[in-house]
């Protein structure tokens, strides 16, 4: 009896084990220096204060920083276990509060143009973590390359963060119309950057949305805004994410209550929608090689 009670816990517990997927998130901006990097590391660590197990792999290859911005030097990068054969689970370096990372590291121009068996190789590599983890974050460099569309098209969701100014809300939207182009499924956020108050931010998700339901026929929601604060720039400096570096700044404050707010409104995939992930990526490429 007491034999049969241990099978049917384990056996429920691999059928939770084989069911769970990581949230697939694609953070991206349609031009550098709106602070893109910053946000989704210090997102990616407030998830992980939640309880959440999170991943955020830097896909910003040959200018890759979330080692910078964290102070550390990886033994290994997404290059190296390409070049070296090694497995993802060697490559995953710990960050605060108990996040993961990998580095992007430098050498490769584009994912694309991999042979085949050496995508195939990253591929298979990255499916075996997508049950490791409750979120898997991807910091893609700024523009829309084709391999950046390819992992926002494949993502569960898509974060474009953009700032205030003019020229960072049009290349937002160019991003944005882009990306609608080619996956009008694609679920899209806003992150406003640097902003002096909540109304300003607003402002730029109500015009944005604006041109997008007019233009493209598609909506995107608000993830949410930082405020200006220069304990940003110290945290840079310091090479300290600045919710570690000081949680009672405004702009650390906000992004706990974003994140709260994200886990909040967060619904589970779908049972269709579980697994794709590694799916339309393989397809992609595919499409891409045909």
């Amino acid at each position: 009896m007491i034999e049969d009670q241990a099978f049917e816990l384990r056996k429920r517990a691999l059928d939770n084990f084989e069911k769970k997927n990581a949230r697939t998130i694609a953070v991206f901006s349609g031009k550098g220096g709106v602070g893109k990097s910053s946000f989704a590391l210090n997102f990616a660590i407030c998830l992980s204060s939640q309880g959440k197990k999170v991943l955020i792999l830097d896909l910003d290859i040959g200018m890759g920083n979330i080692d910078i911005l964290l102070g550390m030097y990886p033994k290994h990068t997404l290059i190296s276990m390409l070049d070296d054969q090694l497995s993802i689970e060697d490559i995953i370096e710990k960050g605060p509060n108990n996040l993961s990372y990998i580095a992007a590291g430098t050498g490769l121009s584009s994912f694309f143009h991999l042979d085949g068996n050496r995508y195939e190789y990253f591929l298979n590599q990255l499916e075996n973590i997508t049950r490791q983890y409750d979120y898997i974050l991807f910091d893609l460099g700024a523009g829309m390359s084709e391999e950046h569309m390819a992992f926002i098209s494949a993502a569960d969701e898509c974060f474009v963060v953009t700032t205030t100014e003019p020229t960072s809300i049009t290349d937002a939207y160019a991003a944005i119309k882009h990306l609608v182009l080619e996956t009008s499924d694609v679920k899209i956020s806003l992150m406003v950057n640097r902003v002096s108050g909540i109304q300003e931010s607003l402002n730029v998700y109500e015009r944005l949305n604006l041109a997008v339901q007019n233009f493209l026929s598609q909506e995107i929601r608000l993830l949410g805004s930082l405020p200006e604060d220069p304990i940003v720039i110290k945290a840079v400096k310091e090479q300290t994410p600045f919710y570690i570096l000081e949680r009672r700044a405004r702009v650390s404050k906000t992004m706990a209550k974003m994140t709260l707010d994200y886990l909040k409104a967060n619904h589970d995939l779908s049972e269709d929608e579980k697994g794709q992930f590694i799916q339309k990526l393989k397809s992609l490429f595919i499409r891409k090689v045909d």
